[in-house]
C-alpha cells in the first residue's frame, strides 16, 4: 500500500519537486543517493538519503494552516526519533533560492548523522541558514 502511494506521488510531483529532484540526482557522485517519495513508517517523505539520514520536505502554503502545522510536527518528531534530520523548504525557495537550498541540503548530508538523544528520544538537528531546515519546537515544527 505504501509503495503504491509512493508511486502515485511520484507520478503527480509538483514543479518544485521535479526541479529539486533533477538537482539531487547530481549529488550521486558525492556518494549521496536520494530517493523521492520514500515510505518511512506510516509516512511518505518527499526525498530521503538513508545513508546520510536526511529527509527533505517541500511545502506549499497549506502547510501554514494550524492543523497542518500540528500534523507536520508529529511527522517530524517521528522521523527525528528514527535518527533523520528533517529539512523543510517552502516550494518557492526551490525556485528563488535554488543554490541556497542545495547548499543547505549538501551541508546537512555531509555532516555525520545526528546523534539520538537518549533522554529526549529524538535526534539533534541543525538549523539551515536558508530557513528551510530551521529547528523549531517540536509542536510547531511545520512544513
Amino acid at each position: 500500500m505504501a509503495d503504491q502511494r509512493a508511486r502515485d506521488l511520484r507520478a503527480r510531483a509538483t514543479d518544485a519537486e521535479r526541479l529539486l529532484w533533477s538537482r539531487l540526482r547530481l549529488l550521486k557522485p558525492k556518494g549521496l543517493h536520494f530517493r523521492r517519495q520514500v515510505p518511512i513508517g506510516r509516512y511518505c517523505v518527499d526525498f530521503a538519503c538513508h545513508s546520510a539520514k536526511v529527509v527533505i520536505e517541500l511545502d506549499g502554503s497549506q502547510h501554514a494552516e494550524p492543523s497542518q502545522i500540528a500534523y507536520d510536527g508529529a511527522r517530524s518528531e517521528f522521523l527525528i526519533s528514527r535518527g533523520y534530520q528533517v529539512l523543510r523548504f517552502w516550494n518557492g525557495e526551490v525556485f528563488t533560492n535554488r543554490t541556497g537550498v542545495l547548499d543547505a541540503i549538501l551541508a546537512a548530508a555531509l555532516r555525520p548523522p545526528p546523534e539520538i538523544c537518549a533522554r529526549e528520544g529524538r535526534a539533534r538537528i541543525s538549523t539551515s541558514p536558508q530557513g528551510g531546515g530551521r529547528e523549531k519546537p517540536s509542536r510547531a515544527n511545520s512544513r
